[in-house]
């Protein structure tokens, strides 16, 4: 292909990604891109680290854990990201006043992404995946911070606690009792539910807390691990 037609080429698709009457359609697309991308970039370096720190098994054995695992969190995320955007897309458009978002379309949108991405079990196995688990954890806890921050907010928290004078002790205070509860409820659990613990975070808690009790020599007390 000459440098003409290619030049051509690109012209006709900025003509179509820049025309407003696409922009819908092209903002699903686009947020399946970046999903997927956000998803790799993530996964990969996590999974790396813990399953070579942390697997037994094969070089090829572990390769093959991370790219799974990489290649779940980043179809998982295009996918929340597509039907997200989609759902949005139709309920700004057929809703109750067309062509105006409405107040509750980022929820339902949100409620039928989770369902259908994240809220499934393995038909093979039937269980939950681990990734799955991870993100939704991961996201649950930052709308449990965001909640906390919100409900004693000046203006818009729940009463009594969002008045000025006693939001303010509140948030000073509030940090440090979630963070010493937080730890004082995984180092229980760790100690007489390990089994409970999500697998990578049980893992890594036996590499620095169970292994710290056992040694037969300088070389696994000071470099070697058990």
């Amino acid at each position: 292909m000459s440098s003409s037609a290619v030049q051509s080429l690109k012209a006709s698709v900025e003509r179509i990604i820049l025309d407003p009457k696409y922009h819908d359609v092209l903002a699903i697309v686009k947020a399946a891109r970046n999903g997927a991308v956000y998803g790799t970039k993530v996964r990969f370096p996590h999974a790396l680290v813990m399953i070579m720190l942390f697997r037994s098994g094969t070089v090829r054995e572990k390769l093959w854990l991370i790219f799974r695992a990489t290649r779940t969190h980043a179809r998982n995320l295009a996918k929340f990201a597509t039907i997200y955007k989609a759902t949005s897309m139709l309920l700004k458009n057929y809703g109750a006043t067309p062509g105006k978002e409405g107040p509750y379309d980022s929820f339902i949108s949100g409620l039928l992404g989770g369902y259908i991405v994240f809220g499934q079990r393995s038909k093979r196995s039937g269980k939950i995946s681990s990734v799955n688990q991870q993100i939704v954890v991961y996201v649950f806890a930052r709308v449990v911070l965001a909640l906390a921050r919100l409900a004693v907010k000046p203006g818009h928290g729940l009463p009594v606690i969002s008045e000025p004078n006693r939001s303010a002790v509140i948030s000073y205070y509030a940090w440090p009792l979630f963070a010493s509860l937080s730890w004082a409820s995984v180092m229980h659990l760790f100690r007489w539910q390990t089994a409970e613990l999500q697998p990578s975070l049980r893992s890594s808690m036996t590499y620095i807390y169970a292994n710290a009790d056992t040694w037969d020599g300088l070389r696994n007390f000071m470099w070697h691990n058990q």
